[in-house]
């Protein structure tokens, strides 16, 4: 697919590319047995994977890692304090999240269609057009390749940023009511404290991510890795002088993360300009359409699914103090491990996107195989590491007795469901990497719809055990669209029926 060609979609390809293959091939299941002996093997798509996925997981992991520094030293605080920032964090999480995600997926899939065939395009379009000749830009900005989704994720992330961060700042207060925290709780002050300090650092979250977008879509994952590292070591370094030191509570918590965002932005974009042309020879070549076509689907997706954890933390705050601290708790940790599995989806994401564009539908298959078998492989690592060290670890978040006691009755739940994610994450992955933005939103949808149901009754039959067990189910049927999808050799996988079988 040549780049910045709306019309063409992956997923609508004829299957030409694809190798001829026996006629017993009745479903595309085997893509998840193909080369299972090299699955670990350094050849050259596990060094492309590792050299993608390992830096990409350590700067997903690292915000939420973080986080769980924040929860640690808030914890000791007291329960209070540890429960307002777990529903802040869950509303500011909600918000973000329906602003990020797409952006950052569909920025990752149109850079790596576009990069690899800019020098020409470029050449092409100044040859067509001599008025972009005349355009005065600093320096050696001109000898950098301009990229329309790399330019147009920029706008969109400080215009985002800029309206959550408006949208949180002027409306914590019924933000909070909506999540079950009443007027009159002891959760309500410090919970608008955090939360509206929180929103000062929106523009740079979302700025920062569109540029880690364009990053993924280079396969340059190493970049995003050192500007998150140096912003969180921020962070950590102001958390207990801001929290302790300087007698600041919760509100010196949020400051050092604001603070820690911005660091990363400044970072990134340093970086960004070296790079590439961020400044658009017209306004015309700017690409809403396609931001605006593939965003809104994967916006419907995002809200389903991070609408099913904030449903669980409002049940959660309704029950008090205690067990949303011990949700708050969990909850990290499931985010921060299971991201883990995030860095093979964004090598899926990056790879595949480009072989599709190409037609390389061997690439492709070779590429599905290797991350869905690696995340086998890293979500029993997770499980055993989870159900061994939070058995003796939950005293590092709390030293509330109670809190402990829940975090230690739903461990069961947070430990066994980690291969789940690790799948669910990275078929996530694949299918933006296939472009298959429309099956991904409203498969989601039906999952979001079931997650709430079971919800509602699990917590009401089993109170906080309940919770996690519907958590379970939503992550399960995330996990089983994916494996549909793909097994059943639909949308753009529809080659997988003419591949060749391959040892």
């Amino acid at each position: 697919m040549a780049a910045g060609d709306d019309s063409k979609d992956p997923s609508m390809e004829d299957d030409q590319a694809s190798s001829p293959g026996p006629s017993f091939y009745r479903n595309g299941l085997f893509i998840f047995f193909h080369n299972v002996r090299n699955a670990l093997k350094a050849d050259e798509m596990g060094k492309e994977i590792s050299s993608i996925a390992v830096p990409a997981a350590l700067a997903l992991a690292a915000d939420p890692l973080a986080s769980l520094v924040d929860t640690a030293l808030v914890g000791h605080l007291g329960p209070v304090e540890l429960a307002a920032v777990g529903v802040s964090v869950a509303i500011f999480n909600q918000i973000s999240k329906v602003a990020i995600y797409p952006v950052v997926s569909v920025t990752t899939s149109f850079v790596a269609e576009e990069h690899p065939n800019r020098p020409h395009e470029a050449q092409s379009r100044d040859a067509e057009d001599p008025r972009r000749d005349s355009v005065a830009l600093p320096g050696d900005m001109q000898k950098r390749p301009f990229l329309p989704s790399a330019s147009s994720a920029l706008v969109v992330g400080v215009v985002l940023g800029i309206l959550q961060a408006l949208l949180l700042g002027f409306a914590a207060t019924p933000f909070l009511r909506l999540m079950g925290v009443k007027p009159t709780s002891p959760m309500m002050a410090p919970a608008r404290q955090y939360l509206s300090l929180r929103s000062i650092g929106a523009p740079a979250i979302l700025f920062s991510l569109a540029m880690q977008g364009v990053f993924r879509g280079f396969k340059d994952t190493k970049t995003p890795l050192y500007a998150t590292l140096a912003g969180d070591a921020v962070n950590i370094i102001l958390d207990p002088i801001l929290i302790f030191v300087a007698r600041w509570g919760v509100a010196g918590a949020a400051i050092a993360h604001v603070i820690s965002q911005y660091v990363i932005a400044a970072i990134l974009l340093w970086r960004l300009v070296q790079e590439v042309q961020v400044i658009p020879p017209h306004i015309r070549d700017l690409k809403f359409s396609r931001f605006l076509t593939c965003g809104s689907l994967l916006l419907a997706r995002v809200v389903a699914v991070t609408f099913c954890v904030t449903m669980a933390a409002y049940l959660s705050a309704s029950r008090g103090p205690i067990p949303m601290a011990a949700f708050q708790v969990c909850l990290q940790i499931w985010l921060s491990t299971s991201l883990l599995a995030d860095g093979l989806a964004v090598a899926g994401q990056a790879i595949l996107a480009g072989s599709f564009a190409t037609g390389d539908h061997q690439m492709v298959v070779d590429a599905a195989s290797r991350v869905l078998q690696l995340s086998v492989i890293l979500g029993l690592g997770l499980s055993t590491f989870i159900g061994i060290g939070m058995r003796f670890g939950s005293a590092v978040f709390t030293k509330d007795k109670h809190v402990q006691k829940l975090i230690q009755t739903v461990l069961p739940f947070v430990a066994a469901t980690q291969p789940i994610n690790s799948l669910a994450f990275v078929f996530d992955g694949i299918n933006f990497g296939a472009s298959d933005y429309v099956y991904s939103a409203y498969s989601m949808v039906v999952v979001a719809v079931l997650c709430v149901v079971s919800l509602i009754i699990l917590s009401y039959t089993h109170g906080f055990i309940g919770i996690w067990i519907a958590l379970t189910i939503y992550i399960s049927l995330r996990m089983f669209a994916g494996i549909w999808r793909m097994g059943a050799a639909r949308g753009p996988w529809k080659f997988l029926l003419d591949m060749k079988k391959s040892s």
